[in-house]
């Protein structure tokens, strides 16, 4: 077949199916290694384990290396999770090409660098970073920042200003001390330098949003950042310290926003001349406060920014590889092409792709390579169901229920080859750390799954059930011997990051017709398997260079 025509070559081998090929993605549901902890096991999933229980089904790997990330104790992420689902193959990914260019040096000879230094030193100004200060390695890491404030020292840059975002999410939900305090000393380290920490606040309550979900947050960050707006305190060890004993069990992730001031005054405001860095790797949390730096002041976007600062500044990537989204950055992005999603359309499949906000994204943009819009805009329809703007244990059904009401109506009306959605349930709730909302979320979206099983035998469909990565199967913190770590009242001490357990791998096919064996699906494979794996179950062979399929085809 000629892969450079984006064609793909039916299996004349195949008898089709009546109805479409549904791909569901249960974000955050893994295979527990742990029986404390697995609110997956925990839950009433009465649906899940029949498939489970009467369906071929693999476990599948969803992070480390079987994602593009550098080592096999990187835990998956929903990014890099879609990219592989979506293209079929592994790319090396954010932390690791970042990883890379420090390492060999090839980030600070650029020519962005070289121009955010020259442009401070030239002006005698302030060369300001903000970005998430931990170890999660899933948005940023704290030794890609210390790598590059270390090289600002070398090449000269007399003042400059962290602004840090605490993590709690990606690592444990309370530990922003053991990055914070050893930060402010490494910064204090410079000697003749003005190195500090100038604001900050948690990724969930400042800066970090995502999809135009909670322009407040960006509105928060900016204030606090930017304008030095805020509550104020000596240090960001002490904002800490302060806001954990006013609320006790506060999550880092939930923390207000703290400017670092001396006598009323705060000490790293955003100013004409500056150099700023966005740190973070990532893209989907990196658009909005980007396009508060980069929109003209004339704009308006959604809060008043009430003062535009004239800076140079750079993202750590490329966040939107379409729009060209921060106009400069540090690092080249993966450059991921010749997606399912191209080649389904292409070949003149009619799809779906449908999520609420929170990850609706996810099964557009990184599933299609990190590309905005459509291959075909007449072969493919995106929906988006609002989400709710409301902390996540409080609703922890989310939109399941409204996304499987669209998606029956889609597979009901015969008009799909193949529809893909995103349930967020397990990893949205997951980060909060509340054991019960988790369980909650997964009865709820185990309900929908119910509902898809009729619809699909209804319409004889195939259904196909997986995840990004783990998260709600891994909700306690555990110790080396596998006990759990308690917190100082006695209880579970709650984990809110996602978990380096495989995922399901599951094909449901009512209406078999004996094309491949049913009794057993390929093991040891990543979710990168599934491009190939959906493309069999459309009657295509895939390409010769895509994974392999969970299938094999008699």
């Amino acid at each position: 077949m000629a892969d450079t025509m984006h064609v793909l070559e039916k299996n004349p081998n195949w008898k089709g199916r009546r109805g479409p090929v549904v791909l569901v993605i249960m974000d955050g549901v893994g295979y527990g290694k742990y029986e404390d902890g697995d609110a997956v096991k925990a839950s009433r999933m009465k649906y899940l384990d029949w498939f489970t229980a009467n369906c071929p089904h693999t476990k599948l790997k969803a992070h480390g290396t079987a994602v593009g990330l550098p080592t096999d104790d990187d835990m998956g992420n929903s990014e890099v999770g879609h990219n592989a689902m979506g293209c079929g193959r592994v790319f090396a990914q954010g932390a690791k090409l970042v990883g890379e260019s420090i390492a060999n040096g090839s980030m600070f000879k650029a020519a962005t660098w070289q121009k955010l230094i020259k442009n401070v030193n030239d002006k005698n100004s302030t060369l300001h970073f903000i970005g998430l200060v931990s170890d999660g390695n899933v948005h940023a890491h704290i030794d890609h920042l210390k790598a590059m404030i270390t090289q600002a020292n070398k090449d000269g840059v007399k003042k400059l200003r962290v602004h840090a975002l605490l993590d709690g999410r990606d690592v444990d939900p309370t530990s922003a001390l053991n990055y914070i305090t050893p930060l402010e000393e490494f910064l204090a380290g410079f000697a003749g330098c003005d190195y500090r920490i100038a604001s900050g606040g948690g990724r969930m309550y400042l800066t970090m949003d995502r999809y135009n979900a909670d322009w407040s947050m960006v509105e928060r960050g900016w204030y606090a950042h930017v304008l030095g707006e805020g509550r104020q305190f000596e240090s960001a060890t002490k904002a800490i310290e302060t806001y954990r004993s006013e609320v006790p069990g506060l999550l880092d992730q939930d923390m207000h926003e703290f400017v670092i001031a001396e006598g009323g005054k705060p000490v790293g405001t955003i100013n004409d001349g500056d150099s700023v860095i966005y740190f973070n790797f990532r893209g989907d949390r990196a658009l909005e406060i980007t396009k508060a730096f980069e929109a003209p002041a004339s704009e308006k976007l959604a809060f008043d920014r009430k003062r535009v600062p004239s800076v140079e500044y750079a993202g750590m990537m490329e966040y939107d590889g379409d729009a060209h989204v921060p106009a400069q950055y540090l690092v080249n992005p993966p450059s991921i092409d010749r997606t399912m999603g191209e080649y389904l359309t292409k070949t003149g499949v009619k799809l779906l792709a449908i999520s609420e906000t929170q990850k609706y994204g996810h099964v557009t943009y990184f599933f299609n390579g990190n590309k905005q819009g459509k291959f075909d805009e007449k072969l493919e329809d995106y929906i988006e169901v609002p989400s709710d703007v409301v902390p996540f244990e409080q609703r922890p059904w989310m939109k399941c229920a409204e996304i499987t009401d669209k998606v029956i109506e889609a597979i009901k009306s015969g008009k799909y080859d193949h529809i893909r959605l995103n349930y967020p349930n397990g990893d949205m709730v997951g980060h909060t750390g509340v054991f019960n909302a988790v369980v909650c979320s997964m009865e709820g979206m185990d309900l929908q799954l119910g509902r898809l099983k009729a619809a699909i035998e209804e319409a004889g469909g195939i259904l196909c059930l997986t995840a990004d990565h783990g998260n709600s199967d891994d909700m306690y913190e555990h110790a080396k011997d596998g006990s759990v770590k308690k917190d100082a009242d006695g209880e579970p001490k709650a984990k809110t990051s996602h978990s380096l357990n495989p995922v399901p791998g599951i094909i449901y096919d009512p209406e078999y017709k004996g094309e491949y064996d049913n009794t057993t699906l390929n093991s040891g494979l990543g979710i990168s398997s599934w491009p190939a794996t959906l493309m069999n179950l459309m009657g295509y062979l895939p390409p010769s260079d895509y994974d392999k399929s969970m299938i094999n085809l008699k």
